[in-house]
């Protein structure tokens, strides 16, 4: 990809939420290891969950397949709001409102842990109390802005629709959530591993976790040369997709979505407040200091992994929103994050499946991750020590609401059989060897599909195309070189090392086929 390809956009990807900052490094793990609680997954859930458990003496073990904070969190627009789209008149019509106003008073909860900490801790991470503002572009949003505003009313939620709005875009109406938040994730997190260490939590990098063997203390199986296990009296599986789904059906019950982001000087002063459209492609604005600068976060552009135009196109139309909303000066960071949307837009945050009190999952956070990721750390907190929790039935996965669960499973999973087949029938003219510096595509290789990538140096990455999580083909993300798997979201480096689960295992270089993954011991399955 060439410079001329992208304008402004650097030319890699790379989130500021992960620059600058003295990220504390872990060994992995190489011994077997019994704990109180095991927590799989570095990111906000995990993290926050080990600082409540360890703070209530337990022994605490976290593990994570790569970095802490490397994942979503370190990829996060980092609003901490309750207000999360258009979601509250939805939820009244089909959860009912008592369950819709203890899904705001679970966000607004975790808001507060967060404030509180913050000040607890001293923790310096530009965390400021801003309005949350939602706004339609179309006649037909802006009714529905009208509903959500009933919805606020019924609810008892401090916000009002506004007539006044900061910027130049021609819009037909706008509702706002007074006291939400904004903050630097990554530099409020690590304080927090700080203290976890402190406390004698142990972390552990580059440790996979692969399997759970079920029983009154549970035990965790990792992949590795001498294969540690850690049992626990409680399993908090954190790992965005959950590394282990039991019986739980998980890769059925959600779908992959993907998001885009930049950070850039804008030519005119940012207002107040953090924004987000009601229109799709989403739009989603909010201020960010960088080297004591204020810049302009622009994301949105949300669709699922590894369907839809090329992902470059992407970057180019927030940038293209950039330009006509707010002028820019320089885009001076972008990237990309994925986030998984349940069948009825709730979080999964529970048991694994009815009747395993211990071994715990949250999952499905629908790109409010801050919160969302708060509020579950928080119900952890309350089921491993046997107490008593309001949110714990609203938020159980076990739960089944008929109208929106089994119209958008009958919808996603025929979706996923409906990849799995274009994948399989695809046919691929591509020469390798045309391939520019940069560039990646879908070949045929000897009669079967393959993925190769020619990296800045000439060299060629080829990979068998066959996702090692149930089989789909994979697709070539062009804007953050990238393999992703349209059916449920995992996604490889281009020399086929997984970024993002479910899939546990690289993707190969001999011919791999659905039945290699079927008949492994560590699949999850």
């Amino acid at each position: 990809m060439t410079n001329n390809e992208i304008g402004k956009l650097p030319k890699h990807t790379e989130s500021y939420w992960r620059t600058d900052i003295d990220f504390p490094k872990f060994p992995s793990l190489e011994d077997h290891l019994e704990v109180d609680v095991v927590i799989v997954g570095a990111g906000i859930t995990g993290i926050t969950s080990a600082y409540l458990l360890v703070n209530e003496g337990l022994k605490v073990a976290v593990i994570e397949a790569g970095k802490v904070l490397n994942g979503t969190t370190g990829h996060t627009t980092a609003k901490i709001t309750a207000q999360h789209d258009l979601i509250y008149d939805e939820f009244i019509r089909n959860i009912g409102r008592s369950n819709a106003r203890l899904y705001y008073e679970a966000n607004i909860e975790a808001l507060n842990f967060i404030k509180d900490t913050v000040k607890e801790h001293h923790i310096d991470c530009d965390l400021s109390t801003q309005d949350a503002y939602i706004y339609a572009t179309s006649e037909k949003y802006a009714k529905k802005i009208e509903k959500e505003s009933e919805a606020y009313k019924k609810l008892g939620i401090d916000g009002e629709l506004v007539d006044n709005f900061p910027f130049d875009i021609d819009i037909q109406n706008v509702l706002v959530m007074k006291n939400q938040a904004q903050f630097h994730p990554t530099k409020y997190l690590v304080h927090l591993i700080q203290h976890i260490t402190e406390k004698g939590g142990l972390i552990f990098e580059n440790t996979t976790a692969v399997n759970i063997e079920t029983g009154e203390k549970p035990v965790v199986l990792t992949r590795g040369e001498l294969a540690p296990k850690i049992t626990a009296k409680h399993v908090l599986a954190c790992s965005h997709f959950p590394f282990y789904e039991g019986l739980g059906l998980y890769s059925t019950r959600m779908h992959a979505d993907r998001s885009y982001a930049l950070a850039v000087k804008a030519k005119k002063k940012f207002p107040e407040g953090i924004y987000i459209s009601a229109d799709e492609p989403t739009r989603s604005l909010r201020s960010v200091t960088v080297d004591g600068e204020e810049m302009v976060l622009i994301v949105g552009e949300n669709h699922k992994t590894g369907q839809g135009i090329e992902t470059m196109e992407h970057y180019k139309a927030l940038e293209k929103f950039g330009e006509e909303v707010l002028g820019i000066e320089e885009v001076v960071y972008r990237w990309s994050a994925q986030d998984l949307i349940t069948l009825d837009k709730l979080p999964y945050i529970g048991e694994l499946t009815s009747g395993q009190p211990n071994i715990l999952i949250a999952t499905g956070f629908r790109k409010w991750g801050m919160s969302n990721g708060t509020a579950a750390a928080l119900l952890f907190r309350d089921m491993v020590l046997g107490k008593e929790n309001n949110f714990q039935k609203l938020y159980s996965p076990s739960r089944f609401y008929a109208h929106p669960s089994m119209m958008n499973f009958l919808k996603e999973n025929a979706n996923v059989v409906g990849q799995l087949i274009k994948g399989k029938l695809e046919w691929s003219k591509t020469n390798p060897e045309e391939l520019s510096k940069g560039e990646g595509a879908v070949i045929t290789l000897d009669g079967h599909r393959k993925g190769a990538y020619k990296d800045d140096e000439g060299k060629l990455h080829i990979v068998d195309t066959t996702c090692t999580h149930i089989g789909c083909e994979v697709e070539w993300n062009n804007g953050d070189r990238t393999w992703d798997c349209p059916c449920h979201g995992s996604r490889f480096s281009f020399t086929g090392e997984v970024i993002e689960g479910p899939a546990e295992k690289p993707l190969q270089k001999y011919d791999y086929t659905m039945m290699d993954n079927l008949t492994s011991e560590d699949s999850g399955y």
